[in-house]
């Protein structure tokens, strides 16, 4: 139905298509819950394997698992078919490789801590203004240093070295309180209880491993596990906005291209703007505006429009709009909003519309082929050619089994970093601090003085103190396993 330029949505009063050079002018699919959003991305992300283009995207639910089986049999799916004018549909299996932050359910996906850097950490953590400002002291510490901030306790190692040498790294870096410090190591070891550990290390992804076509010339999709991450919103969000900035940084100028070069789909998008502070709202706009240079298409998936700002929303040239619920005056300003973002159509009343669209149906609007919004349209959405639902066990490990990538991110790797650089030295310390006091013992035992307890409270140095302290610390973490993640550098290059 569609040109090999194009791929094809479904029908309205006429078909309804994605013009592959304009992909990368970012999209938005909007909807209610239970309307037909995830199958309308299915579509897409089937469209754009299709024509060679790769696919990120994040499976929140686990119904997008499906793409790696051929749809079965299914009257209602081929009566749709035939509804829109889909000549030649039939079932098709696409190349999927699954990713898990936690290594359950797909290859472990990892980052470190210095790639994330101090932005999107602090944003992940929930730091406040201040706060943020001694994380990014302790970033700036270890890059002056060269201590490479690995994983987690590379982190929480620094941070209790600053706090026991606080009146010197505040003499050269600015103020540091302990209550600060303290707050950001409950904050890291609240986030290793929801499975952080996990998602910082090495080996780190490599962005060329997202951008993979198969024998056939198909874009691999790539499904990021994501039903338990869901559980901890900031990280999911985090993690995603990681990615999306190491696009941004890693991939070259391209300009344009008949085709991207990788489409992004950002599920659950309102998570991404919630309480996000200015700095890091205007960093994504800038990451929106420029990303499409690279050839990257970013797709946001949400309930409504209105919860991305104005200043990314008027970036998003390609929009499929599901059905909205009116019962209530902000669901209704919810709906004047849809139908304000999109170019009028004189046959359609595009506001009460909205509220009268069928599962399935949506209104679309992309970009014609001069890169002007096309009239909107209610469409009638094909369907998809692989499963509508989730993969079981079996399927996904055979998937995993069949991946070019199932040996190279399995095992973690632990180079020698911060943790280990402050270990020895606390170490070496506490050694010359014990020869010290044993010298001292043994001088004035020769010279006849009376027997006395060198206590460690009297005898300590400044120096010993810190020593102990920090060995303390660290000690209770050797022998546990250190198993990491991924999350990504944001603004520290």
């Amino acid at each position: 139905m569609a040109g090999s330029g194009e791929i094809f949505i479904g029908r309205g009063s006429v078909p309804q298509v994605l013009r592959l050079p304009l992909a990368n002018r970012h999209g938005l699919i909007a909807g209610a819950t239970g309307t037909g959003k995830t199958v309308t991305l299915q579509v897409l992300a089937e469209g754009f394997s299709s024509a060679g283009v790769p696919v990120v995207l994040a499976d929140v639910k686990g119904d997008l698992s499906g793409l790696v089986q051929p749809a079965g049999p299914n009257p209602k799916l081929e009566a749709r078919a035939a509804k829109v004018g889909l000549e030649g549909y039939a079932p098709a299996a696409f190349p999927v490789i699954f990713f898990d932050l936690f290594g359950e359910q797909g290859h472990p996906v990892r980052t470190t801590i210095s790639e994330m850097g101090p932005l999107l950490l602090a944003r992940l953590l929930g730091l406040n203004e201040t706060q943020e400002g001694v994380l990014s002291i302790a970033f700036e510490l270890a890059d002056d240093r060269g201590w490479l901030l690995l994983d987690l306790k590379d982190l929480r190692a620094l941070l209790h070295f600053m706090s026991e040498t606080a009146r010197e790294v505040s003499a050269e870096y600015g103020r540091i309180s302990a209550a600060s410090v303290n707050a950001i190591q409950r904050r890291l070891l609240t986030l290793e209880q929801q499975g952080g550990e996990h998602f910082f290390g090495e080996p780190a992804l490599e962005i060329e491993d997202l951008i993979r076509t198969d024998r056939a010339g198909r874009g691999v999709i790539n499904i990021i596990v994501a039903d338990r991450l869901m559980m901890t919103p900031k990280l999911y969000v985090t993690f995603l906005l990681w990615l999306l900035s190491e696009l941004f940084e890693d991939l070259p100028e391209v300009g344009d291209q008949d085709r991207p070069k990788l489409v992004f789909f950002f599920d659950e998008a309102h998570l991404l703007f919630d309480e996000a502070p200015k700095v890091l709202l205007n960093r994504i706009e800038q990451v929106v505006r420029l990303i499409r240079s690279k050839g990257v298409g970013v797709y946001f998936i949400t309930q409504s429009p209105a919860d991305l700002p104005d200043d990314v929303l008027g970036q998003l040239g390609n929009r499929i709009q599901h059905a909205l619920r009116a019962f209530t005056p902000r669901d209704q300003k919810a709906v004047r909003v849809a139908a304000e973002t999109f170019r009028p159509n004189p046959d359609l009343h595009t506001a009460e519309v909205i509220t009268q669209l069928e599962v399935g149906e949506a209104l679309v609007s992309t970009l014609e082929a001069t890169g002007a919004p096309g009239i909107v349209e209610r469409t009638l959405i094909r369907p998809p050619a692989s499963r509508i639902g989730p993969a079981d066990a079996r399927e996904r490990a055979t998937a995993l089994q069949a991946s070019p990538l199932a040996r190279r991110y399995v095992e973690p790797v632990d180079r020698h970093s911060a943790y280990e650089i402050l270990s020895e030295r606390a170490a070496r310390a506490a050694d010359a601090a014990a020869r010290t006091a044993a010298t001292e013992a043994r001088g004035e035992a020769a010279a006849g003085a009376p027997a006395r307890s060198v206590s460690r409270s009297r005898r300590q140095s400044s120096l010993e103190a810190v020593a102990k302290s920090f060995a303390r610390s660290v000690g209770t973490q050797i022998g546990r396993q250190i198993v990491r993640g991924i999350l990504g550098s944001f603004v520290r290059r």
